[in-house]
């Protein structure tokens, strides 16, 4: 999978969504932006939690996008590896074939020597 090239389809038709209809887009938008906010937890743990949460549920575009976030938050790849651990702990097999993609994800967008 191309991920950079998978995400910018994904933003292209979640675009077009929030045109079609904004209020939807808002409402979502600012849930996320008041959840994912600096607060007990850092920005880079809650990202980790989201991509965890994205594994388990075999979720391809929340997995791309978390990685690039919690990537952006401080998150390094061994970081992403130790989720993608607790995800195969609570979600099993399936979690296991997300969470490599994770890291597939990771290095295609983050690169894999990044810090």
């Amino acid at each position: 999978m191309n991920w950079k090239s998978h995400l910018d389809d994904t933003s292209a038709a979640l675009a077009a969504f929030r045109t079609a209809h904004p209020e939807t887009g808002a409402g979502f938008t600012g849930l996320h932006r008041a959840t994912m906010a600096e607060g007990s937890m850092s920005v880079r743990e809650k990202e980790l939690v989201a991509l965890g949460i994205g594994i388990a549920k075999q979720c391809v575009d929340c997995i791309g996008f978390h990685v690039q976030s919690a990537a952006k938050a401080g998150a390094s790849r061994d970081d992403v590896a130790d989720t993608v651990s607790v995800a195969v702990m609570m979600g099993g097999g399936p979690a296991y074939m997300y969470g490599v993609k994770a890291l597939e994800a990771y290095d295609q967008l983050i690169g894999p020597t990044a810090v």
